[in-house]
């Protein structure tokens, strides 16, 4: 036919080699590999409808993105895996939030009185930003893991059931919460969980413009 002739002058050229034919079939099998395994769009869609129908109640599912899974980690609808990534995002959302008031209060020139070692290095020779993880001593910097390390271990854990993912009262601190009412309480939660995913965002950016040299431009103040 006059495909196989095409195909014939094709493979007697002299620039399309054996070895070229042999990876044009290699990436044919892994493509129909693929599409063999790759779930039908009936069936996406079908699981992309149950998933939301599972987690379009959980806290944090806000506008005006609603329930925003985009690379599919809870597209199983695991309810633990859930759970395990909300514990994940509230913690990390937490830290971001202290680093970034951390991160301002130093940068604008806030600091401790006093020396931080017995050498006399005082507290304000401490630069903000990276430079200070080169200027605090040994020591320091020893204390602070000894010190996150035990609010890892001890503090920050839930040791009897708490109410929700990340409550970390352990029917000891409460501030009222108690007696906060279910829709105070879910417009409490959708608040730490979107101000932690500001936050987050927040922290990259002030480490990223700090290393190009520009972070004061990023500010609406001016920065020691």
């Amino acid at each position: 036919s006059d495909w196989f002739r095409a195909a014939s002058r094709t493979v007697s050229h002299p620039k399309f080699t054996v070895f070229t034919m042999m990876k044009l079939a290699l990436l044919a099998s892994i493509a129909a590999g693929a599409a063999a395994f790759a779930p039908s769009q009936g069936q996406s869609a079908r699981a992309s409808v149950a998933t939301n129908m599972a987690f379009e109640n959980e806290a944090g599912v806000t506008a005006p993105l609603g329930f925003y899974d985009p690379l599919g980690l809870v597209s199983d609808g695991d309810e633990a895996k859930f759970k395990r990534l909300r514990f994940v995002e509230l913690k990390h959302g937490r830290i971001s939030m202290l680093a970034v008031v951390g991160y301002i209060a130093t940068a604008t020139g806030n600091r401790l009185p006093g020396t931080i070692d017995f050498a006399g290095t005082k507290f304000s020779d401490i630069p903000a930003g990276f430079g200070s993880l080169a200027n605090i001593p040994a020591a320091g910097l020893c204390q602070i893991l000894f010190f996150i390390g035990l609010l890892e271990t001890s503090f920050m854990r839930d040791w009897v059931g708490g109410e929700s993912v990340g409550d970390f009262r352990n029917k000891y601190i409460d501030f009222g919460w108690d007696s906060f009412s279910d829709e105070e309480k879910a417009r409490q939660y959708n608040v730490e969980l979107n101000q932690g995913r500001a936050a987050q965002m927040g922290i990259l950016a002030l480490m990223v413009h700090e290393q190009l040299g520009n972070v004061d431009d990023i500010l609406p103040f001016k920065l020691i």
